[in-house]
């Protein structure tokens, strides 16, 4: 026998022992009886007290050694619907029990360990399953708070007819429940930033005739070398290649400070959750709206981070990259860092379309480092919470109105956020608020939008 491995007489040995500790409360006082019985008959003499203190302690000793050599085979599953949900919304979790042995069942209890948040244990009593049959039963589940939750594992009581003694055995199967920020519809108001369009060939004019009229530009790295144009390139002394139409999609970043220094208070009310739940919205929208979109936080990771310059809705399809970002949303937490230089540091390196920013507490070097990410971006619209007021439910303090114009000095659209208020009015704001302010030029080479 190998070592480490039990002999068949230790597994029976440790299987017994399991079932003796499955015990019931009625189990163990029926055999505490009957053990008190037995006693008090060898003390005071008496036979017949000691046969019903027997009967006593043999009642619940043999419901254990039935359930012990009862060998049920008995399959699970587990199915949810939805696997994601908004917060606040239910989804139904449905069991399935298959009696796959040649025997029937006895009586079955069923239990699903679910996390607190979503309510509570959920609990079934099956009775006899027929060989080869099956039982359903299912369960509600809802929070109010997002986050990913684990469901399972599965247990399986088995029970006596006498209720002596309870057996479990569990289910190694889990599934996970997304319970993802809850999003708003928002209006289709009109933002400044890159419109749908083609690249190169969109700010050139149209040539008239012959190859010297194409408008080259220089030759960039991965440029197909069939592109040279030649005689440009003997011209300005280094290869030039011609432009060409390729079409390309409106391009928007969302930007979330998850700051721990920035937000104050928890909870579903609270100034953090309303910025998450209202980043998934924006995120929502401009995917619906073809943007190709791009989320990003303080802390300098994007999502979906992959694709064409992180950007997702391009090459992705996009119910699959708004799915990726909510579950990423989802279990969004505070980050320990204390400024949006590393969020600044993606964004710069060119255009990047429209920004729209969610940004918390901020101080003065932080205020200016937000409105650096303003020269790098097409159009930036900013939603500023003050977690401060959020906590206490006053007015905008003055700090927060230096920030606010300090931002909007840079060229932000810069939008404070107060207790109370509805997204989509914020949103229609932002777009009245940039209206107002945009120049008669335009925004920075960038005209059109959506709607």
């Amino acid at each position: 026998m190998a070592a480490g491995s039990p002999a068949a007489g230790d597994e029976e040995k440790g299987g017994l022992r399991a079932a003796l500790g499955g015990l019931t409360t009625r189990g163990r006082s029926f055999l505490a009886a009957g053990v008190a019985a037995a006693v008090c008959a060898y003390v005071l003499g008496q036979p017949d007290l000691l046969r019903v203190g027997m009967l006593l302690a043999a009642l619940p000793l043999v419901c254990v050694a039935v359930l012990h050599r009862t060998r049920y085979r008995v399959a699970g599953s587990r199915r949810l619907a939805p696997s994601r949900v908004p917060a606040g919304s239910e989804a139904r979790v449905h069991l399935r029990i298959d009696n796959v042995s040649r025997m029937h069942t006895g009586l079955l209890m069923l239990q699903d360990h679910v996390p607190y948040v979503l309510g509570p244990r959920p609990r079934f009593v099956l009775d006899r399953v027929e060989p080869g049959g099956r039982r359903e039963v299912s369960y509600r589940v809802r929070s109010d708070l997002r986050g990913r939750y684990p469901l399972g594992p599965l247990q399986l009581r088995l029970s006596d007819p006498f209720g002596m003694c309870e057996l479990t055995r569990s289910f190694s199967a889990y599934d996970t429940l997304m319970v993802i920020p809850r999003t708003e519809p928002l209006p289709p108001v009109r933002l400044a930033g890159e419109a749908t369009g083609h690249g190169d060939g969109r700010q050139r004019s149209l040539a008239l005739a012959g190859e010297d009229d194409i408008i080259p530009r220089a030759y960039r790295h991965g440029d197909d070398l069939r592109r040279v144009h030649w005689r440009s390139t003997a011209r300005y002394g280094e290869l030039m290649v011609r432009r060409e139409e390729q079409p390309q999609r409106a391009r928007c970043t969302v930007l979330l400070d998850t700051r721990r220094i920035a937000f104050q208070g928890a909870g579903p009310d609270s100034a953090f959750e309303w910025a998450v739940s209202a980043a998934a919205s924006v995120l929502v929208h401009m995917l619906e709206r073809g943007f190709a979109v791009r989320l990003l936080t303080d802390t300098g990771s994007s999502v979906p981070g992959a694709g064409a310059e992180g950007f997702a809705g391009s090459t992705h399809d996009s119910a699959d990259s708004a799915g990726l970002m909510l579950d990423t949303l989802a279990v969004v937490d505070h980050s320990d860092g204390a400024g949006l230089s590393r969020a600044y540091d993606v964004l710069r390196g060119g255009n990047e379309g429209l920004l729209v920013a969610f940004i918390g507490d901020l101080d003065e070097e932080q205020a200016a480092v937000a409105a650096r990410m303003r020269q790098r971006s097409g159009a930036a619209v900013a939603f500023v919470l003050d977690s401060g007021t959020w906590l206490t439910g006053g007015a905008v303090p003055g700090a927060v109105d230096e920030r606010l114009r300090a931002l909007r000095e840079a060229g932000w659209t810069a939008v404070p956020v107060t207790p109370g208020t509805a997204l989509p009015e914020l949103w229609r704001r932002a777009a009245g608020e940039r209206t107002e302010h945009v120049p008669a030029g335009g925004t920075n080479g960038f005209s059109g939008g959506w709607s």
